[in-house]
């Protein structure tokens, strides 16, 4: 069968496993306390409200709930969207909206629409890996920014962008996970926010917001989002999700965009799906209809407030006294950054970590070229309090001994 390679396209001979999922494979054995998984608690699914009310769309909607429907989506879910974001201040109809097949096709729907081999993208370093590979399977190239405390320097984003135009390779488009970005769980600052909408402006490119975790916030305030900075001009093209406020096993999100540009996402869909699932489409409806993704998104908050506290602590605790040896602080979303010194190579202590019965994801994952050593993430969504405290114990045993 290896004359099959030689008919591959491209993107297929160039595509790579995500590296997390195999990584992912390590951590199924027995034991093992993982921080590696970016999973929800599955303390927080409403198994007994789905279940009651999954029977109940069945039986009254089952006509059009199992049946295909619109490409962008059910009308209904399109106005409790609405009516769902229009508390964090952003305004959409449903021209606005399409409904994807979670926020990871929404990426796949960006890169189809805008990229062709070779164009240059805007990213954070590091960056989701999702997205990196999502962005990667078109052939496209990668211009990096530094992150700091505030996010995606946007100092280094301008210049960026003016060194490309002068390759006369602009880019595309820059790609930014604003709040409680995964992996290294930072914030960006309102003042950056704007100067970022302020270049997208002045050099006429979108700015893709990627935004899975924003309702997931702990402490400090909210900052507005770039879609709702935006004013409705176009520039930002905003990627949601139900998998982190609901549960993921819906595989539902949404892309929130100007009409035009939800016109193009539209033909890119019919080609690869014709429309996202009706079933999984009514139960998230019926579920918001009766008022009760609110209250689920509060308790979410509670009990990943204190998971968050319960592994800083243990950081401060076990951790060793060592001036290389740092972590972010996230105000919300599901992970933290661990940054260690240099000489200590995380994906060669990655297999004493499984020795000791722990994981964590590398952090050369989210570089699209090269870096992150000495860094790792770490998630405090899925383990329980009692195992996130001897996970950080068994880790700095590790990295104890590595120093």
């Amino acid at each position: 069968m290896y004359w099959l390679l030689s008919r591959f396209s491209m993107s297929a001979t160039g595509a790579r496993r995500s590296v997390i999922r195999e990584l992912l494979k390590l951590t199924q054995q027995p034991g093992i306390i993982s921080f590696a998984g970016g999973l929800p608690s599955p303390e927080t699914f409403p198994v007994r409200e789905i279940a009651e009310l999954s029977r109940e769309v069945i039986l009254k909607e089952g006509a059009w709930a199992l049946q295909y429907g619109p490409t962008e989506g059910v009308p209904g879910l399109k106005e409790e969207i609405i009516r769902h974001i229009a508390k964090d201040g952003m305004k959409a109809g449903p021209e606005n909206i399409l409904i994807t097949s979670a926020s990871q096709q929404g990426l796949d729907l960006v890169s189809r629409v805008f990229l062709n081999r070779r164009n240059r993208i805007i990213v954070g370093r590091p960056t989701y890996l999702g997205a990196l590979s999502a962005f990667r399977s078109t052939g496209a190239l990668f211009s990096e920014v530094e992150l700091d405390e505030e996010g995606m320097r946007t100092d280094r984003v301008r210049e960026q962008v003016e060194a490309l135009r002068l390759e006369g390779n602009p880019p595309k488009f820059v790609y930014v996970v604003p709040d409680f970005q995964n992996p290294s769980g930072v914030t960006l600052s309102l003042k950056r926010r704007k100067e970022l909408l302020s270049i997208a402006r002045e050099h006429r490119f979108p700015i893709i917001e990627d935004s899975p975790y924003r309702a997931l916030r702990y402490v400090g305030s909210p900052v507005p989002s770039l879609y709702e900075l935006d004013g409705g001009e176009g520039f930002v093209i905003s990627l949601h999700t139900f998998s982190k406020i609901l549960f993921p096993g819906l595989r539902l999100g949404w892309i929130l965009a100007g009409p035009a540009m939800i016109d193009r996402f539209v033909m890119a869909k019919q080609a690869m799906d014709l429309c996202s699932p009706g079933l999984t489409q009514a139960i998230a409806l019926e579920y918001c209809r009766r008022g009760l993704l609110d209250g689920h998104i509060q308790d979410n908050i509670v009990l990943y407030r204190e998971k968050r506290k319960v592994m800083l602590e243990a950081l401060e605790r076990f951790m060793p006294d060592h001036p290389e040896i740092r972590w972010t602080r996230p105000e919300g979303g599901l992970f933290l950054w661990l940054c260690l010194p240099e000489s200590v190579d995380v994906e060669i202590m990655f297999h004493d970590a499984i020795a000791a019965k722990v994981a964590y994801v590398v952090g050369t994952c989210f570089y699209a070229y090269d870096g992150g050593h000495h860094a790792m993430r770490l998630n405090f969504s899925y383990p329980s309090e009692s195992d996130i405290v001897e996970g950080i114990r068994r880790l700095a045993d590790v990295i104890r001994n590595y120093l």
